[in-house]
């Protein structure tokens, strides 16, 4: 909050950052610069007045960027943490990982970890939910003991990465029976401005676990940044604002009501691209350096060649980034893909992305490994048996209430929309050999189909890992990790 305050205020005067808070933010105003004395005290009234005034006085919503607010999010579904991570700009969020964490334990109270609220408040709801956790628990120590039998462990590989890569494993091909019901914990870090929206935009669901974590976060929010969440859910702002969200999202829905297929086959469709992509990237990559017009510039697409070589001799890794230009270049893709791959995939926010209802209209998918261990056709009876109960409770409570007895193994549809540069940044991440297949699957279709319309341009994605992946796929990154942490001891010791 006081930094904030500083900056901004910083922003709108003559004097230097020191001065400023010398003369306004310590409360010993007295204090020299040379020799100040030790923990002068700050003055957070002062701080937040400022903020207050500029704000509420002049309308400056860019002061609301400085101050910055860090919370947890405990114990809430997966379709809320979707909520709350569907923000692009301003929010960063953390999830817990279904690869790292148990879900086959109940809490001290005796219950599976998964949402239960007054609005579904159905009897045939909580048995579903505990027959998918029961089956999780029950078929994972026969497939964690076929996962430790397929891939024993290594002569040199240490006890603890084999275990962890193991125990990943066999947590990745039964994360398709947990339900979107199925709670998580989040980090959020975000500025002032992006909580007051997003509080803003969870006031306006549909879900009454979503619309009710509004007025939790507005509460915790408020306690640092009070200035910037005031409005969030006032009655001036904040409430006319999420009631517009509201009905306009109704009346989209209501002029949407389109039956598709039964089923869709899960893959990824290039929907659209920009077809003069290779003039623009071109015209481009040479604006800075030129002084002639950027129109002119793209004329020159006949250097391409020469510059995409330039642009692919300087990436060494994938964490050198493209250049700006490639953001000239856009595709539009439609995914179908399973949710638990949604849920990874989803975390690239810097994109625009929008997902259909879950439900399980489209099929699910099943990891033939499972079969390896007698798990499959457990598995499959699952699903089916979710999916009627899903139909069960969309006819009682209603589609949106529904998709929280949707399991993960179902097949979402979404579309993404991103630029050759951003494009680049995913298939580059989510191909590594240590990825989830699902979402490996995927990126990998994203890079192909791009790359068969422009096989020039995506030539310097560099870093796309094309092969099938490993078997076990966290068993080179859990044992660098260890290898680094061994090194990590002996320097210290």
């Amino acid at each position: 909050m006081v930094a904030g305050a500083l900056f901004s205020r910083y922003s709108r005067t003559e004097k230097s950052l020191r001065r400023v808070l010398l003369d306004e933010f310590l409360g010993q105003t007295d204090l020299g610069i040379t020799a100040p004395e030790p923990d002068p005290v700050v003055d957070k009234a002062r701080a937040e007045a400022f903020y207050e005034r500029v704000l509420v006085g002049y309308g400056d919503d860019s002061v609301a960027e400085l101050a910055f607010a860090h919370l947890a999010v405990e114990s809430v579904s997966q379709l809320a943490a979707k909520a709350m991570e569907d923000a692009r700009i301003g929010i960063s969020p953390l999830e817990k990982s279904t690869r790292y964490v148990r879900f086959d334990r109940r809490g001290s109270d005796g219950r599976f970890a998964y949402h239960r609220g007054p609005e579904l408040d159905d009897p045939r709801y909580e048995p579903a939910m505990d027959r998918l956790f029961t089956a999780f628990a029950e078929l994972l120590p026969a497939v964690l003991e076929g996962v430790r039998a397929r891939h024993p462990q290594k002569d040199d590989e240490p006890d603890a990465a084999w275990r962890r890569a193991t125990r990943a494993h066999a947590f990745d091909l039964l994360r398709g029976l947990l339900p979107a019901a199925t709670l998580t914990n989040l980090g959020l870090a975000g500025s002032g401005r992006a909580f007051e929206y997003l509080i803003t935009r969870l006031s306006a669901s549909e879900l009454p676990e979503v619309a009710g974590l509004a007025a939790e976060l507005h509460a915790e929010v408020r306690e640092v940044l009070p200035a910037f969440v005031r409005r969030a859910i006032d009655e001036r702002y904040g409430a006319p604002a999420a009631g517009r969200l509201r009905a306009r999202t109704a009346a989209l829905a209501g002029q949407s009501r389109h039956s598709g297929p039964a089923r869709e086959e899960r893959g990824v469709r290039l929907v659209d691209y920009d077809r003069d992509a290779a003039q623009r990237v071109a015209g481009a990559l040479l604006f800075a350096g030129s002084e002639l017009p950027l129109d002119r510039l793209e004329a020159a697409e006949g250097a391409l060649p020469e510059l995409l070589a330039t642009v692919a001799e300087a990436r060494e890794n994938r964490r050198d980034r493209l250049p700006r230009a490639f953001e000239q270049a856009a595709y539009t893709f439609q995914i179908t893909a399973n949710f638990g791959a949604y849920r990874d995939l989803q975390r690239h926010r810097m994109l625009t992305q929008e997902r259909q209802r879950l439900t399980t209209r489209l099929g699910f998918d099943v990891p033939a490994e499972l079969h390896d261990y007698d798990a499959g056709r457990r598995f499959e009876e699952e699903m089916i048996r979710a999916a009627e109960t899903h139909a069960t409770l969309a006819q009682a409570l209603g589609d949106e209430l529904a998709q929280y007895a949707v399991p993960l193994a179902f097949r979402l549809r979404w579309y993404v929309r991103l630029n050759l540069r951003e494009l680049c940044h995913l298939v580059e991440l989510r191909t590594t050999q240590q990825g989830h297949p699902d979402y490996r699957e995927v990126a990998q279709r994203m890079f192909e189909l791009a790359a068969e319309v422009h096989p020039d341009l995506c030539s310097v994605i560099r870093f796309v890992d094309l092969q099938p992946g490993a078997e076990l796929a966290r068993r080179a990154s859990e044992r660098r990790a260890a290898e680094r942490l061994r090194a990590l001891d002996r320097a210290q010791g």
